[in-house]
């Protein structure tokens, strides 16, 4: 019987390894903004500074003052809008803030290292005219108390491989870096995420930041192992009880599964207060004993119920795997996401503080 009744394990050596791939050419920015996309921010964090990383990048100013309470000190990027009482929590925490507004520049705190935003196509932060970027650029630059750093943008297609609007973004991108740097000298420029990294050489700059391809999710929403990349989070639990189950009889709210021949039904503990999505009701495969088997019936709060058929060695107590490898199977968060219809580390994200991570080295 395992210790807990449902268990995420991390593998820190997979997170090491990943960086370690993407750190091959310019400066690698591992992206651990909400909690590491579900794994754990700053057991995430040094392992990919152990694989190469050599910069941090979150969202908000809580999480970078939290890397700090916990003796990361890679430089961190807070990539998200701040109130301006936010961006002195960021400055207090020695973290560099991201610019786009001269308004935001008035409120900022002195010392505060900016890197300046333009918006070439996301269509949400940024500035969206170059001239109004070039102007943000130049008061930074002028202004004693800031420091500047850096320039950025972000893509909005790099993970559709078809698409020819990344293309656009780079082609409106790269002039204007280039601009500032002939005026205002050496910057750090960034733009590619981990799609764009693995995609095309030309969007990389002087640094990538790459947040999914760490965790060894695939950007592209297929295989990792396309791209080298290895998983490194496994999400289990345990069969809590077997049942005999005949024709008619149900399993969870709403009876929206029922028994069509005799079978044997094994209830799991976990459920959507751990993150495993109601909507994966008759919607997805565990694998227990080394074999897939299908969820049957309604996800609830704290329990699944699962098809063993009809002659079955399962016994209280076995394993369940929901994401990961089990004899010669395996179920990659790819596959719960497409059943979903949503991205893989929405997955990973959504998994509760309820469940507990463990850390394998």
């Amino acid at each position: 019987m395992p210790a807990g009744r449902a268990l995420a394990r991390v593998s820190l050596d997979a997170v090491r390894s990943n960086c370690a791939r993407l750190s091959q050419g310019p400066k690698l920015c591992a992206v651990v903004k909400a909690d590491g996309y579900g794994h754990g921010a700053s057991q995430c964090a040094r392992a990919a500074k152990a694989g190469g990383a050599q910069w941090l990048a979150v969202a908000t100013a809580v999480e970078a003052a939290h890397l700090r309470f916990e003796g990361l000190d890679l430089p961190i990027l807070v990539m998200g809008a701040l109130t301006a009482e936010e961006a002195r929590v960021a400055v207090e925490a020695d973290a560099d803030v991201v610019a786009w507004s001269a308004e935001f520049l008035a409120a900022l705190p002195p010392n505060a290292r900016v890197h300046v935003k333009l918006d070439t196509g996301m269509g949400r932060l940024g500035a969206r005219d170059v001239d109004e970027a070039s102007a943000v650029v130049g008061a930074v630059a002028q202004d004693p108390r800031l420091d500047l750093i850096g320039l950025m943008t972000h893509f909005a297609t790099a993970d559709e491989p078809s698409d020819d609007f990344f293309a656009l973004q780079l082609e409106r991108f790269t002039p204007w870096a280039q601009e500032m740097q002939a005026r205002h000298g050496e910057l750090l420029v960034h733009a590619a995420n981990s799609a764009a990294t693995l995609r095309d050489p030309a969007s990389h700059f002087g640094m990538v930041r790459c947040g999914v391809a760490i965790y060894g999710l695939d950007p592209f929403q297929s295989d990792p192992a396309e791209h080298g990349l290895e998983p490194a989070l496994s999400l289990e639990s345990y069969v809590a009880r077997v049942e005999r189950f005949e024709p008619g009889e149900s399993a969870g709210y709403g009876r929206r599964w029922r028994a069509t021949e005799p079978t044997c039904v094994a209830t799991v503990p976990i459920g959507y207060g751990d993150g495993w999505r109601r909507a994966l009701t008759n919607n997805c495969q565990v694998l227990i004993d080394g074999r897939r088997h299908p969820l049957v019936g309604t996800v609830s709060m704290d329990n699944i119920t699962v098809d063993l058929g009809a002659e079955t060695g399962v016994r209280t107590g076995d394993p369940v795997v929901l994401i990961g490898a089990q004899g010669e199977e395996r179920i990659l968060a790819e596959e719960v996401a497409k059943r979903l219809a949503t991205i893989n580390y929405e997955v990973t994200c959504a998994l509760s503080p309820r469940v507990p991570r463990r850390y394998d080295p």
